[in-house]
């Protein structure tokens, strides 16, 4: 068995800084310039199903919310040139919450870049759920440069 990571989480890795146990996106489904599609798969052993319930596990909204963000980070990744900073989260708009997601279910996140404003990228996710619809919202990313505090 090859200890090479599979080419998607390299591309996944090579695109935003998240690593476990925060990086949320497993597979990138496909993509091309203005959408992405990815995919997470939860497990039981996830941290925070150890609070959010012990005995009836969800995973929590902000959790959803942040698949799509980093579903949109990947995006934007390929639109802001290498080194010139990573995406950062200004604002969520328009957050609502459909379908609860459990242990062991798959969720699909497409986020989609509506307007770019200079540095400030405008997207919209919506998150998925054996074809039902999880959460849908609007948010705002700038691009934080590398050396600013």
């Amino acid at each position: 068995m090859s200890s090479e990571p599979h080419p998607t989480l390299s591309a996944i890795h090579a695109a935003i800084p998240h690593r476990s146990h925060m990086l949320l996106v497993d597979e990138i489904a496909s993509q091309d310039a203005s959408s992405i599609v990815c995919r997470k798969t939860f497990s039981s052993d996830e941290f925070f199903f150890q609070g959010h319930y012990p005995d009836y596990p969800l995973v929590p909204g902000v959790i959803l919310c942040e698949c799509g963000v980093q579903a949109g980070a990947i995006l934007l990744s390929s639109i802001v040139p290498e080194g010139d900073g990573v995406p950062v989260l200004t604002k969520l708009e328009q957050v609502r919450f459909k379908t609860m997601v459990r242990p062991g279910q798959t969720i699909e996140m497409t986020s989609r870049l509506d307007e770019q404003l200079s540095n400030a990228f405008y997207l919209t996710a919506k998150v998925t759920c054996d074809g039902k619809l999880a959460a849908r919202f609007s948010f705002v990313c700038t691009i934080a440069s590398p050396d600013s505090e």
